[in-house]
């Protein structure tokens, strides 16, 4: 489900007067909040509702894009809200299925892009904060104990402040225009580091670890930064990124099965 709090599209115009909505379409996945797609003759919009207490979080994000915007990277535009909607621009193309050299190329320029943005931006709290990890593993310990030897390591997980990261650019939060990629929910980031935040996107991008890929996204990654990252670093991070979203994933599903794709993850790098 992609919607908690229903609205009408006469209800969305009141809120929001001067865009004359024509369309309003709710969205089917995302599991947190509600999301509708919007559209008038001129363009589409996105309209969220978050529904949870994040006030603080959504503070960061518009902060946060509007400073990717001055940057020229293809991320939302935070537009207006009203009683608790948040009206974004929508960003044009298709969610990847197929992955292709040019996919891992734009990924990689993207991350670094951002990265080198970010790495200033230090309103923000540490992107594990939002998690006890350690309760989650005490979940697992006691209903899949088999699981839990092999997460148990995430225990009292720490990273590096090394700026502001995304944590969760799976295929779903990007799009797509012919080779150019754009990114969005950057609602639940938070400080940490770049070879986790890099390693998160790969998990998706490249689930089977293909070296050619692997290979692929540090060239590019490290020819657009300064801060560059090692393929050991990577490997170490790809490691923590496939165990943590196992980990969520046990949690949140209560069962394994979404969960055992990234335990066996295999990290082997050259």
């Amino acid at each position: 489900m992609g919607v908690k709090t229903p609205i009408s599209l006469q209800e969305a115009n009141t809120l929001f007067p001067g865009y004359d909505f024509l369309q309003i379409t709710p969205t089917t996945n995302g599991i947190i909040d509600t999301t509708y797609v919007l559209k008038n003759s001129r363009s589409a919009y996105i309209l969220k509702k978050y529904e949870r207490a994040i006030d603080k979080k959504i503070q960061t994000e518009q902060a946060l894009l509007n400073r990717l915007l001055t940057c020229k990277l293809n991320t939302p535009q935070f537009l207006e809200q009203n009683q608790g909607w948040y009206l974004y621009s929508k960003l044009h193309g298709t969610m990847p299925k197929n992955i292709q050299f040019y996919h891992i190329h734009a990924l990689a320029r993207f991350l670094a892009q951002f990265h080198a943005i970010s790495k200033d931006f230090t309103d923000a709290t540490p992107f594990l904060n939002a998690y006890d990890i350690n309760s989650m593993l005490n979940f697992v310990k006691k209903n899949h104990f088999f699981y839990y030897k092999k997460l148990c390591s995430l225990k009292n997980l720490r990273q590096k402040n090394e700026g502001f990261i995304h944590g969760d650019i799976f295929k779903d939060n990007t799009l797509f225009d012919e080779r150019t990629i754009a990114v969005f929910d950057f609602i639940d980031g938070g400080l940490g580091e770049f070879a986790f935040d890099a390693s998160v996107a790969l998990l998706s991008f490249n689930p089977k670890n293909k070296r050619f890929h692997v290979n692929t996204f540090l060239r590019i990654y490290n020819q657009n930064t300064r801060k560059k990252i090692s393929s050991l670093t990577l490997q170490k991070q790809l490691q923590i990124a496939a165990k943590f979203y196992a980990l969520l994933r046990i949690n949140h599903d209560k069962q394994t099965k979404r969960a055992q794709e990234l335990v066996n993850f295999k990290y082997t790098i050259v």
